[in-house]
């Protein structure tokens, strides 16, 4: 008794947080049942193998002398001086114990995460603007590789840029996007393309600029650390000039093999241009590569765009609509009666006539692909989702349906439930207001784990952005469509000025970058907007380059006695002229802080220096958590901001993040995979039943593990086959994250 009292307890705790809030919960407290243990057999894996400097070839060698099963798949000397390799499961732990090889890393998935979004970044005013040779600035003679999906070269808008590109998913030379024959087919690399230099019906950012695609994610927008990086490798031997990279995972570290792969490819001379990722709008949501330092990683803000309100037409309240990924854009035009079904269950449509009326549901219970079928398979013509802990948030479904869907807040969602419950024949109405430059509630905020950088570098428009796809156009939201807007922004920055390198072209898109407020007037802080909204036109007019252009002062403890830290930025003069630059730290009325910079320092034309800012801190005087602000330095044609963030104490960030739960290959198999950013002194994947919340046993648990990816393989699993709640926790420095997700065991049924 005293076991299934404490697992509801658990679960009612849980349902009173958002995920990946802080969760006091001892999992480790509970009795344990049963424990499947890790099998350490001789199945195959595939792991990305770092070598130490100068010994690739002896890291090749001692695995293969050492593990004569073993198979060299992949190796990568031009970015990431490592290779990838199969062996037995059982032998991943004598792996990383070798003398030559640094790290291993096994691979995870990646998934694919314009006409008016182009001028609105500056892209018209560029148009009359021309390069040193007198040529328009239009990325003429600028190779972007587009490693994504694949491109539909055919397409007319596309077909005069496309110069060739590599299949990494096939292994040759046709890098098209999958077939309908060949699996499940894509559109994504295509929209991209379009994007950065689509030359045709629609015009691109830089519309002539060179594409090459690589088509490292396959079927269904699918691909593997291994195949990224392959793809990465090929475009830097290609001698591409940028990358883009509109793909990401949610491991929010600055070591993962993908965002090391993208560091020394800037180190090469290239420009790498990534997605932040769509898991926002919470904190320390940037996934690999977008965590890559050296890197350009974007989020996503509104172009100028029709945002739907709804509303009662007897009630002056009016109701924000976030998108539900997948469905429809709300486009409703007229009043609309609305019915409540409950979480959208089945039952909960019995007895409903919903045809021809908006469905208000309670996020909960089943998965919003589910939701979505009932309500469209009962004639509703509109969807409502309402959040069922306080706030709103952002979803989508697999697949694309033809009915428009919306996700609200907690009690905006209760607030019509009242209005329904106080008038039954209540409808709603849809009211639209021309917004823009606000951020994408989906986007990725930093920033980033362990190094505590600010991450993304900038935004630029991802939401209703109009595009090539196979066979046509079509609108689609994410940073996988902000990234190519700055990769065709940093084309025409190449073509401009092709002897500056990747840090200077970087410079001059953050120094010019827009300071975005949101809807209260509040400016966004630097993890959620970087340095600003993307100014291509005025990063071509670029006078004064700072760089880095954000910097972290990292974390700090109360307990530290007064500290000074010093960090050093360069300041570069592009113009004809000398000119002599200021440095104003924010001004803040605090005993135990100090700024101290350079009171002035002047450069000739084309000249750079070095110069240091240091903070002189009493950590005893700032509360616990983030503080960011930004320090001014004038003198140029316009004023540079530069953000910065320092932590007070053990940041706040998940302590467990990205899993994964999945068959293996033999049956009453599974693979499981989650990440630590900081280690855990415990954690672990307890299970519980869907429906009661009774706590049934333990998939694994683990004390002390380092920062990294976990990952093992159980066999055996001793429950009837079935749906079960999964609660993966980790425990340090004082908090327990959790992450809550429904996964299957025994064969799972044909849909």
């Amino acid at each position: 008794m005293k076991q299934i009292q404490i697992g509801i307890v658990i679960l009612l705790i849980l349902c009173c947080c958002p995920l990946g809030a802080q969760a006091e919960v001892l999992y480790p407290d509970l009795p344990v049942l049963s424990k499947a243990e890790a099998v350490e057999d001789n199945k195959e894996t595939v792991v990305i193998v770092g070598a130490k400097d100068g010994q690739l070839n002896k890291a090749m060698e001692e695995i293969t002398h050492r593990i004569p099963t073993s198979k060299i798949r992949k190796t990568f000397a031009t970015l990431y001086n490592g290779f990838s390799v199969s062996i037995p499961k059982k032998e991943l732990k004598a792996v990383k114990n070798m003398k030559h090889i640094s790290r291993v890393d096994e691979i995870v998935t990646y998934q694919a995460a314009l006409e008016e979004s182009v001028p609105f970044i500056g892209g018209g005013a560029v148009r009359g603007k021309l390069d040193k040779e007198g040529h328009r600035l239009t990325g003429e003679g600028v190779k972007v590789a587009v490693i994504d999906t694949g491109v539909d070269y055919t397409h007319p808008d596309l077909v005069r840029n496309y110069k060739g590109g590599y299949d990494i998913i096939d292994d040759d030379a046709d890098p098209m996007e999958t077939q309908a024959s060949q699996g499940p087919p894509t559109l994504h690399g295509t929209h991209v393309a379009g994007i950065i230099a689509a030359n045709g019906r629609i015009q691109g950012v830089a519309p002539e600029a060179e594409i090459y695609a690589y088509r490292a994610l396959g079927p269904g927008g699918q691909g593997t650390t291994e195949q990224v990086i392959e793809a990465i490798e090929k475009a830097v031997e290609d001698q591409v000039d940028v990358l883009n990279l509109s793909l990401g995972n949610t491991v929010n570290g600055p070591d993962w093999p993908t965002s090391l792969a993208l560091d020394m490819a800037v180190d090469k001379g290239v420009v790498a241009v990534t997605s932040s990722g769509n898991s926002g709008p919470a904190m320390w949501t940037v996934g690999s590569p977008g965590t890559a330092q050296k890197a350009i990683s974007v989020g996503a803000s509104a172009p100028p765009m029709q945002t739907p309100y709804i509303t009662i037409p007897s009630e002056q309240k009016q109701l924000e609509l976030n998108s539900l990924k997948g469905t429809d854009r709300w486009s409703l035009k007229r009043d609309f009666p609305f019915q409540s079904a409950g979480y959208g269950l089945t039952a909960d449509f019995e007895e409903l006539d919903v045809k021809g009326k908006i469905v208000l549901m309670k996020r909960g219970r089943i998965s919003f692909e589910e939701k979505v079928k009932a309500a469209q398979s009962a004639g509703a013509v509109g969807i409502l989702i309402y959040n069922n802990t306080s706030g709103p948030f952002v979803g989508g479904v697999e697949n694309r349906y033809a009915l428009p869907a919306g996700t609200l807040s907690q009690e905006d969602g209760e607030w019509l439930l009242k209005q329904l419950s106080a008038n039954s024949t209540a409808v709603i109405r849809t009211m639209y207001r021309k917004e823009q430059d606000f951020l994408a509630p989906f986007s990725s905020r930093g920033p980033v784990t362990f190094s505590w950088e600010v991450k993304p570098d900038l935004v630029a428009p991802g939401m209703s952005i109009d595009s090539t796809v196979p066979g046509g156009y079509t609108g689609l939201d994410g940073t996988s469509m902000s990234a190519p807007h700055v990769a065709g922004a940093a084309a025409l920055l190449v073509q401009a000025h092709p002897e500056w390198n990747p840090e200077q072209v970087k410079a001059a898109l953050m120094n010019s970058a827009k300071q975005l407020v949101n809807k209260e007037g509040e400016q966004y802080a630097p993890h959620e907007q970087g340095a600003g909204r993307l100014q291509v036109d005025k990063a071509i007019e670029q006078d004064t380059l700072v760089y880095p252009a954000a910097i972290t002062f990292g974390k700090w403890s109360k307990n530290d006695i007064r500290e000074k830290r010093t960090v050093t930025v360069t300041l570069e003069n592009q113009s004809s002229s000398t000119r002599t630059y200021h440095i104003d730290p924010p001004f803040v009325l605090l005993d135990g802080m100090e700024w101290q910079a350079p009171p002035a320092v002047s450069l000739k034309p084309g000249e750079k220096q070095k110069v240091e800012l240091s903070l002189d801190l009493m950590p005893s005087i700032l509360g616990e958590g983030i503080h960011y602000d930004h320090i001014k330095i004038t003198g140029g044609k316009e004023d540079i901001l530069l953000p910065y963030i320092l932590f007070m104490e053990e940041p706040d960030y998940p302590r467990v993040m990205a899993f994964q739960f999945v068959h293996g290959d033999l049956p009453n198999t599974y693979r499981y995979e989650y990440y630590l950013p900081g280690g855990a002194e415990e954690s672990g994947i307890a299970l519980y039943d869907p429906d009661t919340f009774q706590f049934i046993t333990y998939l694994e648990t683990r004390d002390h593990t380092d920062r990294g990816m976990v990952t093992a393989e159980i066999s055996e699993v001793a429950l009837p086959p079935g749906l079960y709640k999964a609660l993966v926790y980790a425990k340090q420095e004082g908090k327990e994250d959790i992450i809550e997700s429904m996964i299957y065991i025994g064969e799972e049924p044909v849909m």
